[in-house]
């Protein structure tokens, strides 16, 4: 489904990502695991345009995307949950998915199929469905990442991007957040390319997995394998972090 070939990306001077390849099948969950600044935020802001390869190729169900904009990347079917979930806090839970919406109300698309969707959304996360007319920003920290998710998936989309969705939450939600993300893809078909510091919950959960390092694709393996490595295990997979997910 997608197809990263050797892109570079740059901030200014800073040489972000160097002749990174990857892929992921359709239905596949893949992780990014490495530590900060190993450019795993920039692989997912790359693919969705927000930051643009200065080369290389990104093809979606065969199509090349890499000079797109980000919002033909969306209606191609391509969301992306950023890291720190960026939510419209002012708005209501309500309004915020049906931003998420916006380029499929654009496009003309029937009314209640985008009520429908809505709903579903409240039955993936039903505290959202209760607290639907509530402001965005008065929401905690867990339901805020689960809104930043509902709304990417009030879009359509078939290859999820998300970044960092455990991020600053208790084990409880951490768990609620990555059954969910099960979920859509036993349900929904939804692939999934997955960036989480807390590399032992994403492994559990992904299907293969590749580790970064200063811009670079250094190992790509299964998650099993990943899981089993004994460098990956001393670099990424401390007691601290096995933890979260054995509560």
């Amino acid at each position: 489904m997608l197809k990263i070939k050797n892109i570079n990306t740059y901030y200014g001077k800073l040489h972000a990502l160097k002749n990174v390849s990857l892929h992921v099948s359709a239905g596949e969950i893949v992780a990014l695991i490495g530590s900060n600044g190993a450019g795993k935020t920039t692989i997912l802001n790359t693919v969705s345009a927000v930051t643009p390869p200065a080369n290389g190729e990104i093809h979606f169900d065969g199509m090349l995307i890499s000079r797109l904009s980000p919002d033909a990347i969306v209606k191609m079917g391509v969301s992306q949950v950023p890291e720190g979930r960026q939510i419209f806090k002012p708005l209501s839970v309500e309004d915020n998915l049906e931003l998420g919406a916006y380029l499929r109300s654009g496009a003309g698309e029937r009314r209640k199929d985008i009520m429908k969707d809505k709903d579903a959304v409240y039955a993936l996360f039903p505290r959202l469905g209760e607290r639907r007319k509530q402001i965005a920003g008065t929401l905690s920290g867990g339901e805020q990442q689960m809104l930043a998710i509902g709304r990417a998936l009030m879009a359509k989309p078939r290859l999820l991007l998300l970044d960092e969705p455990a991020m600053g939450l208790a084990p409880l939600l951490v768990q609620e957040i990555f059954r969910v993300i099960e979920e859509l893809r036993r349900e929904q078909g939804t692939s999934i390319l997955l960036v989480e510091q807390n590399a032992r919950v994403a492994l559990r959960v992904a299907d293969r997995g590749y580790v970064l390092e200063t811009g670079k694709v250094i190992l790509e393996e299964t998650a099993s394998e990943l899981l089993a490595n004994r460098d990956v295990q001393r670099a990424y997979l401390g007691k601290d972090r096995k933890e979260i997910w054995e509560r």
